[in-house]
């Protein structure tokens, strides 16, 4: 088993918004939630597109980036991810390449092909475009082609972003990312921290149908995974219990913004919503110190996962703070442990 330490842990946010509260203080959140991700040696703060979602203010996700970019120092943030087929391909081109010259060397792109909201979003997000996630693999390459030294060959430039060096990821949660990551040998991670039914399908593929490129000699894997840690397992339990509401709010078509904690989760859901939201949240690692280490670790276990990328919805920011310290903890004592 690869020993925890081994593995870089990263940060997947969304700036929630909580109850009662702004967009405002969901970028503040995020921005303060950065700085201690990086204090505490996290190796990537990576942030997700989402549209008309009453809890999520990473919208407009490249500003939100350069302002998280801005206010630190050393660690690396992106994109997990752009949704891409919402987007021109010259446009995500020239903002990263503008992320990348102004943060050089610490700027990662996320790409993914789903659209981040609902139909009627993704037919306003895309209007005149044309896209969608079928073109996704033209329209990756051709955003390559704005990257690559010398630009593309269609006599349009991106500037700035030709010929720099972005580090491009595809994300997904079904296998057809990870096809199309082995067949570029691009990096792959999977979205398990929301949809794990096809992990193992997908992780197994990507490493199966890999080709070795100039981008990555080796298949690289990162895998997403919710961690609600705090001082008591049955502290821990209760702060899920806002990861439970928000999905039982996604079940029942009604997004809201994120809900506080509660103490009898169980008396909210019918037995049918119980099963789905179990079974999106299956990928947790929930409890003490103690716990959440043995989780993570056969978590890693069964996946061999090359990085873990942790979401944490948790309500009360202090709280949020807390558990993402206990995860940097179990990962450095790990390192004693294993010497």
């Amino acid at each position: 088993m690869k020993p925890l330490h081994t593995i870089p842990f990263s940060v997947l946010d969304l700036s929630p918004i909580r109850q009662g509260s702004t967009a405002a203080e969901s970028f503040r959140n995020t921005l303060d939630l950065a700085r201690h991700a990086e204090r505490l040696g996290y190796h990537r703060f990576w942030l997700a597109e989402h549209h008309n979602i009453a809890g999520v203010a990473s919208a407009a996700t490249s500003v939100v980036i350069a302002h998280v970019a801005a206010g630190t120092s050393r660690i690396r943030v992106g994109a997990g991810g752009i949704m891409l087929p919402n987007h021109a391909p010259l446009v995500i081109a020239e903002q990263f390449g503008t992320l990348e010259s102004l943060h050089p060397g610490r700027i990662d792109l996320g790409l993914g092909r789903a659209p981040g909201g609902d139909r009627r979003t993704s037919q306003a997000l895309r209007r005149h475009l044309g896209s969608n996630g079928d073109t996704f693999p033209q329209d990756l390459e051709e955003l390559r082609n704005y990257l690559r030294p010398g630009g593309s060959t269609n006599g349009v430039r991106a500037i700035p972003g030709e010929g720099l060096d972005v580090p491009i990821w595809l994300l997904g949660s079904s296998d057809f990312s990870a096809r199309l990551a082995a067949e570029l040998g691009l990096p792959f991670a999977f979205a398990s921290h929301f949809a794990p039914d096809y992990l193992h399908e997908a992780l197994g593929l990507y490493r199966r149908l890999f080709v070795p490129s100039a981008t990555l000699k080796e298949p690289h894997v990162m895998v997403g995974i919710n961690v609600f840690a705090a001082d008591t397992d049955a502290e821990a339990r209760r702060l899920f219990s806002t990861l439970q509401q928000q999905f039982l709010n996604l079940v029942r078509g009604m997004p809201k913004q994120l809900p506080p904690p509660v103490d009898r989760i169980e008396e909210l859901l019918s037995p049918a919503e119980q099963y789905q939201v179990d079974r999106m949240t299956r990928c947790s690692a929930i409890g003490g110190s103690e716990a959440v280490r043995r989780q993570l670790e056969a978590f890693v276990e069964q996946t061999q996962a090359d990085e873990l990328m942790i979401t944490a919805q948790i309500y009360d920011h202090a709280a949020r703070c807390r558990s993402f310290e206990i995860a940097a903890d179990i990962r450095k004592r790990s390192k004693v442990d294993d010497s």
